[in-house]
């Protein structure tokens, strides 16, 4: 059973920074991916980590400011955040994939978390 349990969101201001963490069990040599969602808005992609770490995607709207890392001594996907901004306010997600690439797409991860709440204020 894949478990993934999520944590470190919470209320920042804008320009600061929050690092989101997701301690992953149950899997090995899988893919790990970070979504958003806002409200009244569809789940999004942020960013995804291949198992080699040689494939590293993000969207565009985070791209230069978060920075997904993983530890693999204790299987933890983090997301480091900086320049946050009001938009980046959500419901943050992680996701684990059968696939050792990386992936866009929210249908290619089958384990998801539980969610942390991120708020920006302006």
């Amino acid at each position: 059973q894949v478990q993934l349990v999520e944590s470190g969101g919470g209320l920042v201001q804008a320009g600061g920074s929050l690092r989101l963490s997701c301690a992953a069990s149950g899997r090995t040599f899988s893919s790990m991916g970070w979504f958003r969602q806002a409200p009244g808005k569809e789940r999004e992609f942020v960013a995804a980590r291949g198992w080699s770490g040689s494939n590293t995607l993000y969207a565009d709207s985070v791209k230069g400011r978060f920075t997904i890392s993983r530890d693999y001594s204790s299987n933890t996907v983090y997301l480091q955040m900086n320049s946050l901004k009001p938009e980046d306010t959500a419901v943050y997600y992680c996701a684990s994939s059968p696939s050792p690439l990386g992936s866009y797409d929210l249908q290619d991860y089958d384990y998801w978390g539980q969610g942390t709440q991120v708020t920006v204020s302006s």
